[in-house]
This record gives C-alpha cells, sequence and structure tokens, in this order.
C-alpha cells in the first residue's frame, strides 16, 4: 500500500517534492492555503494584463534542465526559453547606463568603457566564479542535506576554503575600483540574500550564473515553470488543493499524525512543509518546536519588498525588459537593509518591463511592468508609505530615463511586508528566505528533518539549500530523497 504524503504549500520546493515522491510510488496530496497554485510564483490576471507576481530573473537554466530530465521530460516539453540580449540595463545616471550582453565578451567590452583594464578582469574574475559554480552546483548542491559539515569537507572545498572566510564586497573590490562596476557585481546577493560584506566570496558562483549563463526568459513568463511542475506532478496523480489552509499538525507518540484543514482532519503517514519554517512550528504543540523565537529572531534575513504591478496605455523608450536603477548610493542601502533596517533613504530598485518580450502580458500598444524595491523585514506598513516610495520611483524614472508614466498608469497594485506575511505567513515578511551568511550555510541552516517529531520533514528557502527558485527546487530533491532512504530502512 502506498504511503501517504501530505505537502503543505506549493511553491517551487513543494512542487518538486511531489513530482519526485509521486515518481517514487508515494500518494501526494498537495494543500496550498491560497486560490492559485505556485506559492509566491503565482500569476494573475487584471485589465488584460498578466502579471507574474514573483520571480522575475531565470537564471541557473542548467538546473531546471535537470529536474525535467529526472522526469524523461526536456525542458522544451513544456515551453520554449529565450536568452535576453541584453540581459538587463543598469542605470547609473542619465549618461551612465551599461548593457549587460548575452556574452562575457560582450559584457567584458562594456566594463572596459568604464575602467581601463578592467575587461580582463572582469574574464579572470568570471572563470574563477565558474570554477566555484561547477564545485557548487554540479558537484555538491545535490549531495548536501545539510546535516553535517562533512559535506562541505572534499579535496575541491579544502583548497577553496579561504573563500568561505573572505566576502563578496572584499573580493570584488580587491578586484575593481569603479563603484559602477562593484555594484553590479554585488547586486545579485544584495537583491537575493545578504549584504555582500557577509556573503562568504564562494557564492561569487551566482556571478557565473549571471554573466556566464546568462539571464533567460521563459516565453509567456515565469508561471511557464509552475504549470510545467504542476503537470508533471498531475501525470503521476498528485492531487491539488487550493483554498486548504492548515491550522494544526497533530502528533501522536511522536510521530506526525495527520493535520487539520480548514478545520477538518485528516490522516497522512509523511508530511512535508514547503510553507514558512517559522511559522509551521507554530502548528505544532511548543514541545515540538525545534527552534524557539530568539532563534528566529537572531537570523539574517534575505529583503523583503515593496512591489508594483502596473499597466500602462503607452509603451516605454530606451529601457529593456530588466533594468536596475543604482542612481543612489549601493552601501547606504544595503546598509538600511541588514544594519539599521528602516526604509531606504534613497532606494535602489528594479524595473521589469515583461511586455518588452511577452507580448501577450499587456494589451496592444499597452506596457506591463513590474517595480520592485528591496526593504528590510518587519518594517511597518501602509497605504502612505508605498504612495510616498511610488513617487520617489515614478520622478526618478522620468529624471534617468525621459519617462513620465504617472498619466498612463491605467492598472496598479502594490505589495509589500503586510503581504507576505497574510498571504504566505512569511517571518517579518521576508520575500526570499533565509540569508546566505557563513553562519547559515548547508548544515548550519534549519534542517529537512525535524528532530522531535517523526515524518515530519521541510523544504524550501529557510532549509537547504537556501533563497531562489534553483535552489527551492533542489530543496525538494533533497527531502524527496531523505523520505525515499528512510522508508525503505524500515
Amino acid at each position: 500500500m502506498k504511503k501517504k504524503v501530505f505537502i503543505i504549500g506549493s511553491g517551487f520546493s513543494s512542487l518538486s517534492a511531489a513530482c519526485y515522491l509521486s515518481k517514487n510510488n508515494f500518494e501526494v496530496h498537495v494543500f496550498e492555503k491560497n486560490k492559485n497554485l505556485g506559492g509566491r510564483a503565482c500569476q494573475f490576471k487584471a485589465e488584460g494584463f498578466t502579471f507574474d507576481m514573483g520571480p522575475s530573473w531565470y537564471w541557473m537554466p542548467d538546473v531546471f534542465e535537470r529536474f525535467f530530465n529526472d522526469f524523461g521530460k526536456n525542458r522544451s516539453d513544456f515551453y520554449s526559453l529565450d536568452k535576453l540580449n541584453p540581459g538587463y540595463r543598469v542605470v547609473f545616471d542619465k549618461e551612465s547606463q551599461i548593457q549587460i550582453g548575452d556574452s562575457i565578451d560582450k559584457i567584458a567590452i562594456e566594463f572596459e568603457k568604464i575602467e581601463k583594464g578592467s575587461g580582463l578582469k572582469l574574464k579572470n574574475f568570471i572563470k574563477k566564479a565558474k570554477e566555484n559554480y561547477e564545485l557548487a552546483v554540479t558537484n555538491m548542491l545535490y549531495k548536501m542535506p545539510g546535516k553535517s559539515i562533512l559535506e562541505l569537507i572534499n579535496i575541491d572545498t579544502l583548497f577553496k576554503v579561504n573563500l568561505f572566510f573572505s566576502n563578496i564586497k572584499q573580493i570584488v573590490e580587491d578586484t575593481f575600483k569603479d563603484k559602477r562596476l562593484r555594484s553590479i557585481l554585488q547586486f545579485p546577493v544584495l537583491f537575493l540574500g545578504a549584504k555582500p560584506s557577509n556573503t562568504p566570496a564562494f557564492y561569487n558562483f551566482m556571478n557565473y550564473a549571471d554573466f556566464g549563463l546568462g539571464t533567460w526568459q521563459p516565453k509567456n513568463g515565469f508561471y511557464d515553470v509552475v504549470k510545467a511542475m504542476i503537470q508533471i506532478a498531475t501525470n503521476q496523480g498528485v492531487s491539488f488543493n487550493t483554498n486548504s489552509e492548515i491550522k494544526e499538525i497533530k502528533v501522536v507518540d511522536g510521530c506526525v499524525d495527520g493535520i487539520f484543514i480548514n478545520d477538518k482532519y485528516k490522516k497522512c503517514d509523511i508530511l512535508i512543509s514547503g510553507a514558512d519554517y517559522h511559522h509551521t512550528e507554530t502548528l505544532l504543540e511548543k514541545k515540538y518546536q525545534q527552534y524557539s523565537s530568539g532563534y528566529w529572531k537572531k537570523r539574517t534575513w534575505s529583503p523583503s519588498s515593496l512591489l508594483f504591478y502596473i499597466g500602462l496605455n503607452k509603451k516605454l523608450k530606451g529601457l529593456n525588459h530588466h533594468n536596475l536603477f543604482f542612481d543612489t548610493d549601493f552601501d547606504k542601502h544595503a546598509d538600511e537593509i541588514y544594519t539599521k533596517p528602516k526604509w531606504p533613504t534613497e532606494p535602489l530598485f528594479y524595473l521589469n518591463i515583461t511586455s518588452k518580450t511577452n507580448s501577450h502580458t499587456a494589451p496592444k500598444g499597452h506596457e506591463n511592468c513590474f517595480i520592485l524595491v528591496p526593504l528590510a523585514t518587519n518594517l511597518e506598513d501602509n497605504d502612505e508609505l508605498r504612495n510616498k516610495y511610488f513617487k520617489v520611483v515614478l520622478r526618478r524614472l522620468k529624471d534617468l530615463t525621459g519617462n513620465d508614466i504617472e498619466k498612463n498608469i491605467v492598472y496598479k497594485r502594490s505589495y509589500c511586508v503586510n503581504d507576505f506575511k497574510k498571504d504566505y505567513n512569511s517571518y517579518g515578511g521576508n520575500a526570499y528566505g533565509l540569508a546566505n551568511t557563513l553562519f547559515q550555510t548547508a548544515f548550519l541552516r534549519p534542517k529537512l528533518q525535524s528532530k522531535k517529531v517523526k515524518k515530519l520533514y521541510f523544504s524550501g528557502q529557510l532549509t537547504v539549500p537556501g533563497p531562489g527558485v534553483p535552489p527551492a527546487i533542489v530543496s525538494g530533491k533533497l527531502v524527496s530523497d531523505i523520505i525515499i532512504k528512510n522508508e525503505r530502512t524500515l
């Protein structure tokens, strides 16, 4: 008889685990508290516009391809993928902008224009980043369930141990002198992880993911990936249940017995939570919780975000699909996220114009825009603050690019700290989970398997391996591997 597995949440880690476990003859049921599947990668439509609510950067395409290969499929069986050229634009001021092309040679030329000799330095920097990428992603990522420090120790990592005790900021500033170039190489960890000065230098493999592998775009938006994973799961018999909020996890004799879903009790053999780790533990009796409130308060969190989903009745000029606005102090904004949390004085921001690549996401002659301002977690959040920063962003967009859009907005929706808490039970309203700092790496992150409750497991951005879509997909595989091994040894 098949073992019955319940999975809380339908984000990427949950979908991944559902696929791997159903493939291995488990009966899998997924429960999502919201009306749409996909977790933070869900999609919504309004006034003729289609918005991806969460992830928009498609990096590390090899991880996605490996996932589909595990099920005898190719990514191309589900959706087409285009490599963007340029991958993105970085705006420093009216006169100073840089296009990040689709090859290291093109990017090196742009670097050289800004700082003499930096083109060759960049190629050498990315060559080393590639070595770290191949070590981390190809050789280690799928073999690190976060149980022991021994997972990190092999002949290759011993030669790179210094990279765990230096940081991204240090190695970037030792190589490049121009502030603009430094900010470009540091932004992946700031927007997606932690302060560059607190992120081990080993994580510069993200620079290879950026410059080496490039920025890609699914034909119909990021929700293509969600739909593909749902299709694989459904074809293997996975049951999906929306509007299903988990109110309590019941434990009998130290083992998971079942869950209360919308006040109705259902029994299971195994439980995985791909939802917020901290929130999940609050559904247990206190004696079964592994981590105290003090533990979570002391963690270093990836940013929250202030988001605006905007529909325009005109086209924008001089901008790409992805645009970063770095016309203010990079380090100051980083400090206001991590060191002295507050609403940013002069925020960096990101503008995604989805309709530049996917024309169907907006009516003809219109533009679909997504604006993101990275923020500290647990900030005060209200309409007054949201509107204040919206005006700041619009003013800078106008001043820097000549695009005055205020009178052309036909649809607008904001999303911030309170929404992350309400929709995803997100600790502090975080958007990306726990940061990848030295003391929150690998075995030092919250565990995939509960130490106090048998048959209870976790996946996602608060556990192993860390924040971002590709790591979330890997997290689902890692937890399913543990379950398969545990059940076979019984």
